[in-house]
């Protein structure tokens, strides 16, 4: 039998504890997939304010550590741990300097300025959180830009006759686009040599780039879906960094991210009107009603309803959606609701909707949970029309529900969704490639003929997405092996 790994993650999110966006879903989820599959894991957090330490039941683990720093800089701070329903210990760095504020990268107007500092100091610190407390610890499994310094330290700094002595790195890339890019002046004080501050490391235009010298350092670069790492490796998509992952050969893989059908479930979902389940979709038709209701659309099982819950940023490509939806209203018979928020203009698009199209479209601008679970339940189709999509979970989500995806065929969308083919009936959803108004017409076009004429088709589909199963059990394998080459 194989050895047990000693894993610790490192994270500036973690779900339940603090959440922005998908990487808290992935920090939350991973572990208690590793676990149950016999590894030790551990994770570490920055101990933010807004962190409910009396719901959580944090508890003080180390009530003073001494974190050294570069240009001679020491930090004092003291670490809280708390314990997952699965009784994975989750580790809290408190500094209050550096993390008791109301946001999390940043406050109302801009990201903070010194997240150079802030962050450097967080991964400096987990790093000698498990020296000081004796983790052992096979690997570091750093994300994102914020941790990024943690595959340098471990490669640059002095552990022999320590914990992390042997410890190999893992790095997982969320978002590309995020990259934790800086100006020089913050190098110092990570205490990484100057002699690493080069054009294949941490220098970038002249400044300070977390996310490529963690790219350069880690012994394995993952992100978080196949197609995704191709695409990365494309100048269009890289952000810059195509030609470093390029250099990172076999060494950077896309790993699918998992999802937690202990949440999203239809037959034990309580968030939504009836449950149901692949041999019996009767709930589902319940949920469609209760969905019509709650957005004032007409009561009509027979009009199919197009859903999307998303964040309304640029990259989810609502903006063209938008477009194409003004032509669509006026042409088809379809309904439509969205729950999201974000852009100030998307917003107000969005909610004009329902006044522009009554009884055919509704918005909600904000968000709500009970509500996602319910347009997941209760719509027939969910438009995803993104311009990149590292992994994307609610594809994957709205498979489960029998909810067939609309998706632009790019990153996680494309590995996630099997296209109809028209001729036999089979797939789980559509898929388009061009992000144009047209393109998006010209394929919700094609989605409701295939209501209106091919119904079957559209039944024996269900069928097929609610089979599939896209659980972190299958993931956490993947990881596994990739911890062990390392």
């Amino acid at each position: 039998m194989s050895k047990a790994l000693n894993i610790v993650m490192i994270a500036s999110e973690c779900v339940p504890y603090v959440k922005t966006g998908g990487l808290a879903d992935v920090v939350g989820a991973l572990p208690k997939a590793l676990k149950a599959l016999g590894h030790n894991v551990k994770v570490i957090l920055p101990k933010y304010s807004k962190i409910d330490t009396e719901k959580h039941k944090l508890e003080r683990f180390l009530p003073a550590m001494q974190v050294w720093m570069g240009a001679g800089n020491k930090e004092g701070c003291a670490v809280d741990v708390a314990f997952s329903e699965e009784d994975i210990p989750v580790y809290f760095i408190e500094n209050w300097s550096f993390f008791g504020r109301d946001g999390i990268y940043n406050d109302t107007y801009s990201d903070y300025g010194d997240n150079a500092e802030r962050f450097a100091f967080f991964t400096r610190a987990a790093l000698q959180l498990c020296v000081d407390a004796g983790f052992e610890t096979d690997i570091i499994h750093a994300h994102d830009w914020h941790t990024a310094l943690a595959p340098a330290y471990l490669k640059t700094w002095r552990w022999k006759g320590t914990s992390l002595e042997n410890t190999a790195s893992v790095f997982t890339i969320h978002n590309i686009q995020y990259q934790g890019r800086f100006s020089k002046e913050c190098w110092p004080y990570t205490g990484i040599s100057w002699q690493h501050f080069t054009p294949e490391k941490f220098e970038h235009h002249s400044g300070v780039n977390y996310l490529k010298g963690g790219i350069a350092f880690a012994d394995k670069v993952t992100t978080v879906s196949p197609t995704y790492a191709k695409e990365t490796k494309n100048t269009r998509l890289g952000a810059g960094l195509s030609t470093i992952l390029k250099h990172k050969a076999q060494h950077y893989i896309g790993i699918l991210n998992g999802v937690d059908y202990e949440e999203w479930n239809p037959e034990t979902d309580t968030l939504i009107p009836v449950n149901f389940n692949i041999n019996d979709l009767e709930g589902k038709k319940e949920c469609k009603k209760v969905l019509q209701e709650k957005f004032e659309l007409e009561i009509n099982p027979a009009i199919p309803l197009i859903g999307v819950v998303s964040r309304l940023a640029d990259q989810k490509g609502l903006d063209v959606l938008f477009s194409a939806l003004q032509v669509l209203l006026q042409q088809v018979d379809f309904q439509f609701v969205l729950l999201g928020s974000g852009d100030n203009t998307l917003e107000a698009s969005y909610a004009h909707l329902s006044y522009q199209y009554p009884g055919k479209a509704g918005a909600y601008i904000g968000y709500n949970n009970a509500i996602a679970h319910e347009i997941e339940a209760g719509a027939d189709f969910f438009a995803m029309p993104s311009r990149f999509e590292p992994c994307g979970l609610n594809q994957m989500y709205s498979l489960k529900y029998g909810t067939l995806p609309i998706v632009r065929n790019t990153g996680g969308l494309a590995d996630t969704i099997e296209q109809y083919d028209q001729n036999t009936g089979n797939g789980t959803g559509f898929k388009f490639d061009d992000l144009s108004p047209q393109a998006i017409v010209d394929t919700i076009k094609w989605v409701l003929d295939t209501w209106y004429n091919r119904k079957p088709h559209i039944d024996a589909m269900i069928q097929r997405a609610m089979e599939k199963n896209y659980s972190w059990e299958q993931s956490a394998e993947r990881y596994v092996n990739l911890y062990r080459e390392v």
